[in-house]
């Protein structure tokens, strides 16, 4: 069979983990594909909220397999939180939740090195979340990395304090700040044990052969589009592939393995952290959208930059990732706007173009924006698209029409039920 992709077109939090959540039950298997434990997949179920931060977002759904890929980077504090979490919530995970041998280990002293290296900028902070992901990234390319096979090779240990003493000698590179590492070197150790007790796969075989069997799979992708190492608004961006073409590297797949490919954007736009962010509104307008999106991070905490939804932005995402059908959420986040404003082209270099710029970052861009008629009425209660006010549907054809891609699904709030299609 063949693998169907989910993944943001904006800067992230577009409420991935909530669409992987619901269509999770038409696939026999969902693999997460990139990125750390910077990501945080939001589920509502019956009342109760869930933050999934390495755990696929699968794995709410009985029977259905949860992978995690080659291409992510493991924090075994971190997962171990949501292992306790899941088991708390009476969710037997352990038959289902397999993780790939070849996935990269994020170690103590990554945290470390990531905060160091991130004091050590002043102004010039990329945002980093501190969770140590870019410094397990560069140790993959660097090729001297622990992955989670190494933690059932019998020289662990001796491995484990070769990397730390390679991070010890950057670190000191760095002004001093404050790090437990004894503290942490000592949960780490408590909980790589019952990480051990998990699957390990070799994750490339398992899923081909998955596929070979007609298994119907569903890639998971973290963070957006817009913060793709290579095509992301660098530097302030992370590092992995964001976009469809690292789930081929993600977890071991051909191109030709992959048919469609799912893009979820939210009705509006936010960032969190530094970076540029061309609709941003810094005004009554921007903190309205924050406050009624309850727009901070599920990871940090950190208030999101809000803005206006960006057509050039997602026609540039759209492109780079092959979208087959866009699925738009929190539409009930803009029901008390009388007037809605779309960016639909730039302005820059004395010209109007939907091209981004190279250097997006040192660009003056101006946004050329069209105003709507707001729906300004609660789209609670609706649960088909046809019965939605005419005015949020003619929003919805708007933007179909602007991104010449399909808008098949539309989401009102986080509940299961709150998503339905439009057709």
């Amino acid at each position: 069979m063949a693998v169907d992709v989910i993944l943001g077109l904006q800067w992230g939090d577009e409420g991935k983990g909530k669409i992987v959540d619901y269509l999770a039950d038409k696939y026999d298997m969902v693999c997460r594909f990139q990125g750390g434990p910077n990501a945080g997949h939001t589920i509502k179920i019956d009342g109760a909220k869930y933050v999934l931060h390495t755990i696929p977002s699968g794995i709410f759904r009985e029977d259905i397999i949860n992978v995690i890929g080659n291409g992510v980077v493991l924090d075994p504090i971190t997962m171990v939180k949501e292992m306790e979490a899941l088991e708390k919530a009476g969710v037997n995970f352990w038959p289902r939740l397999l993780v790939s041998r070849k996935a990269h280990l994020i170690v103590p002293t990554h945290r470390y090195l990531d905060a160091a290296s991130e004091a050590s900028k002043g102004l010039g902070k990329i945002g980093s979340t501190l969770k140590g992901i870019g410094p397990a990234y560069m140790d993959k390319t660097g090729r001297n990395g622990l992955r989670v096979g190494d933690l059932m090779a019998p020289d662990f240990e001796a491995k484990y304090t070769s990397i730390k003493e390679k991070h010890m000698g950057l670190i000191r590179l760095y002004p001093e700040i404050a790090f437990d590492l004894d503290a942490e070197e000592q949960k780490f150790f408590e909980c790589i044990e019952k990480v051990r007790k998990l699957k390990f796969v070799n994750s490339e075989y398992y899923i081909n052969q998955a596929l070979d069997e007609g298994k119907q799979i569903l890639a998971e992708g973290a963070q957006g589009s817009m913060l793709d190492i290579d095509f992301g608004t660098y530097p302030f961006v992370t590092s992995s592939n964001t976009i469809s073409a690292g789930v081929c590297s993600g977890l071991g797949i051909a191109p030709n393995k992959i048919r469609e490919v799912i893009g979820i954007a939210k009705a509006y736009c936010t960032r969190v952290g530094s970076g540029p962010f061309p609709t941003e509104l810094l005004d009554e307008t921007g903190e309205k959208l924050r406050t009624v999106g309850s727009e901070f991070g599920a990871t940090t905490g950190r208030p999101r930059r809000c803005g206006w939804i960006d057509i050039p932005q997602l026609l540039y995402t759209i492109m780079l990732n092959g979208v087959t059908q866009v699925i738009i959420t929190k539409l009930d986040v803009l029901d008390t706007f009388d007037t809605i404003e779309v960016a639909t082209d730039y302005r820059y270099d004395n010209l109007i173009s939907q091209e981004l710029p190279f250097d997006i970052v040192g660009k003056q861009i101006d946004p050329v924006f069209r105003a709507m008629d707001g729906w300004a009425s609660s789209l609670d209660s609706y649960r088909s698209y046809d019965a939605m006010p005419e005015k949020a549907r003619n929003y919805i054809n708007s933007l179909e029409q602007l991104l010449k891609t399909r808008i098949s699904m539309v989401s009102t709030g986080p509940e299961r039920e709150k998503l339905f299609g439009t057709a």
